[in-house]
Order: structure tokens, then C-alpha cells, then sequence
């Protein structure tokens, strides 16, 4: 749906014709919902936008004249490598060949392919059409024009990229998520807060702030700025990180009181879920018009 709203033709490619058709209608319910709500991305309209966009089972075919190819497959090293490795057969020398992965290290993804200079992880962050971050994580060998072309793509389609400047296990975003996580879990497990509590210091305290400015921006304006921020507040800093605990195993008790506290709020059933995701996407969707309002001068 991004890249067909930046004008770009689409084709969706998966060994299952089931998976093709849902998606496509999917994306056609989506677009005109979109429309209608006057949020959908581009210049283009929904059916111009869904007349890019079609589906095939072949991977020759589907590649054939590419300047950029989107892996999403599951989360699985050796199913991601099975299919670079079949990309790596088939393409010519100029298209990016770009994986999805929220954690895999392009290390590994990409090990002992012929095209490695064109491979890098681009790696989208759920729901891709409502939060816009792409993290950009090269190869040791990825060339430097194959990040460039990457980025200005997403930033054609309206995505913001970041480069991740070598391979990191978790990347960026990853690695701020689990260490919340993490934190979040040691204050629940050990009667802290509440699970409700919890996500309400995220969700009314951090999170608002987050919303428009990072973590380095807010330390800036929370001082005269940064020098300032370090000289006053390192020491509380230092002194609270080191009462960290260790890395929870996320299991036994703890999870069965998080787990029953977040059924009470959203019933984990197939219906309450989607439903909640929707309610989020709708949320997501009225910030991103509120932050394009609130760009600085």
C-alpha cells in the first residue's frame, strides 16, 4: 500500500494463492476506508493506487524488471534464507534486494550470496502505514549506494528512515523496546505497580512526550540543554541504573498477572483483539495528522 501510494507498481508474490487473494482484498477494503476518511497516503486515488498492485506465484515473474524487492516472510532464518537465495538466481545486478526483519542480523540473512553489495534489512514498524519509522540496517558488504537508494525510496513513499550504521542484535528500536520491556516487567514482578499502572506510565507520562520528541531531545529541554541535563542529573542517573535487576525470563507468575490484567482490559479472543488493534490504528492514524500539523517552524 506504501509503495503504490508513492506511484510505484506493485507485485505481491507467495507460494499460496489464498494468501494473494486475501491480501488484495485486504488492501482494496483498506484503501477505500482510507479514502473515505480522507487519510488516504499520496496524490493518487484508491483505485488508481489499487490498479499498481497485483498478485502473482511466480517469482520470476514477480521480480522481473524490479528496482527494489520487500521479503516479509515469517520471522525465520532459514525460510529468509531460502528465499534471498532463490532472489539471488534470478535478479540482475541493480535491484535492492531488502528484508523485513525486526531482529535477524544481515549477517546472517544474506550469508554467501552473489548480490550481497544489494541486500539490506529495511525493517518497518507495526502497522508500516500508520508509524513511518524504517530502520536501515546494512550488510558488512552492502555498498553505500544501495543505503542511499533505500533511504530516498522510503522517504518517496513517506516512511522516515534511520540508518543503523553496523548490525546490532535488536537494531535500534528493538533494543529501546525490550529495555522498557524489560524494566517494565522486573517493576511488575516485583510489586512495584500494577500491570495497569504500568502501561499508564508509558501511555499518559512517557509516551506523550515520545509521541514528538526522542529520549536525547527531551534530557535537551528538560535542562538548559544537554551539558546542562548531565552535569545536574548523572548521578541520579548512575545511581537508579545500578538498582536494575537481571533479565527476566518472562514466565511463571508474572506473566499470568500480566496476562489476566490485560484480558480484563482487552479480552484476548480473535474479536476483542481486532477490534482493539483498530481502535489503535485509528489513534495512530489521528496522530500522524496531528504531528504533520505540529512541525516546528
Amino acid at each position: 500500500m506504501l509503495f503504490a501510494s508513492g506511484g510505484f507498481k506493485v507485485k505481491l508474490y507467495d507460494i499460496g494463492q489464498q494468501q494473494v487473494t486475501n491480501a488484495l482484498e485486504k488492501i482494496r477494503k483498506e484503501m477505500k476506508f482510507l479514502e473515505q476518511s480522507g487519510s488516504l497516503k499520496g496524490s493518487l486515488g484508491a483505485e488508481e493506487q489499487l490498479s499498481l498492485i497485483s498478485g502473482c506465484l511466480n517469482i520470476q515473474e514477480a521480480v522481473e524488471g524490479a528496482m527494489h524487492i520487500q521479503e516479509c516472510v515469517p520471522e525465520n532464518l532459514e525460510l529468509k534464507k531460502k528465499i534471498f537465495a532463490q532472489l539471488d538466481q534470478i535478479v540482475d545486478d541493480k535491484v535492492v534486494l531488502s528484508s523485513s526483519t525486526s531482529c535477524l542480523l544481515p549477517s546472517k540473512v544474506f550469508a554467501g550470496l552473489a548480490h550481497v553489495k544489494q541486500c539490506i534489512v529495511a525493517h518497518p514498524v507495526n502497522p508500516p502505514y500508520y508509524v513511518p519509522l524504517v530502520e536501515l540496517v546494512p550488510h558488512p558488504k552492502t555498498a553505500p549506494a544501495t543505503v542511499d537508494r533505500t533511504y530516498a525510496l522510503m522517504q518517496k513513499i513517506g516512511q522516515s528512515p534511520v540508518r543503523v550504521m553496523k548490525e546490532i542484535d535488536g537494531f535500534a528500536l528493538n533494543r529501546l523496546q525490550y529495555a522498557v520491556i524489560s524494566e517494565a516487567w522486573r517493576l511488575v514482578e516485583e510489586g512495584i505497580v500494577s500491570p495497569s499502572d504500568l502501561d499508564l506510565v508509558v501511555s499518559d507520562g512517557l509516551g506523550m512526550r515520545y509521541a514528538f520528541i526522542g529520549p536525547l531531545e527531551t534530557m535537551h529541554l528538560n535542562a538548559e540543554g544537554m551539558l546542562s541535563y548531565c552535569d545536574r542529573y548523572s548521578e541520579g542517573m548512575q545511581h537508579v541504573l545500578k538498582t536494575f535487576g537481571p533479565i527476566p525470563d518472562f514466565s511463571g507468575a508474572t506473566v499470568e498477572k500480566v496476562n489476566q490484567a490485560m484480558c480484563v482490559k482487552v479480552p484476548n479472543d480473535p474479536e476483542h483483539l481486532a477490534a482493539r488493534r483498530q481502535w489503535r490504528d485509528e489513534c495512530l492514524l489521528r496522530l500522524a495528522k496531528l504531528k504533520r500539523q505540529m512541525q516546528p517552524q
